[in-house]
C-alpha cells in the first residue's frame, strides 16, 4: 500500500487561499448588504420587502457560514503551528488530514451554494433595478 505524504506546508498553501476567498465573500456580502439598504428605501410593496428580507437573511447565514470556516481553519493552523513549535513532522497524521478534509468538504459545499446564491440574487437586482 503506498503511503502519500501531505506536508504542513500543503495544507498551510490551501488555508491560505481558503482565507483570501472567504474575505472576498465577506467583502462582496457587505456590498451586496448595501445594495438592499438602497432598494429598501425605493420600494415599500410587502411583497418585495419580502423577498429583500429573504435576500437578507441569505446574506447573514452564509456570514455565519464564512466564520464557521474561518474559525476551523484558524483552529487547524494553531494545530499545525503547536505541531511544527513542539518539534514534531513536518506532515500531518491521519486525525489532522481528516480534520483537513472535512474542512475541505465544507469549502466546496459553500462554494457551490454561494454561486447559486450569487446568481440567484443577481436576478432579483436585475429585477427590480
Amino acid at each position: 500500500m503506498l503511503k502519500t505524504i501531505i506536508h504542513n506546508s500543503d495544507l498551510h498553501f490551501e488555508h491560505r487561499n481558503w482565507t483570501a476567498e472567504l474575505r472576498f465573500w465577506e467583502d462582496e456580502l457587505r456590498t451586496f448588504n448595501h445594495r438592499l439598504e438602497d432598494l429598501v428605501s425605493r420600494y415599500t410593496d410587502i411583497t418585495f420587502l419580502k423577498r429583500l428580507e429573504h435576500y437578507q437573511n441569505e446574506i447573514r447565514l452564509h456570514e455565519i457560514r464564512i466564520l464557521d470556516l474561518l474559525e476551523d481553519i484558524e483552529k487547524h493552523e494553531a494545530r499545525i503551528a503547536g505541531q511544527t513549535r513542539s518539534g514534531g513532522a513536518e506532515y500531518m497524521d491521519i486525525t489532522m488530514v481528516n480534520a483537513h478534509r472535512t474542512t475541505r468538504e465544507k469549502m466546496e459545499t459553500e462554494r457551490d451554494v454561494y454561486a447559486d446564491f450569487k446568481k440567484e440574487f443577481f436576478a432579483f437586482l436585475t429585477e427590480y433595478m
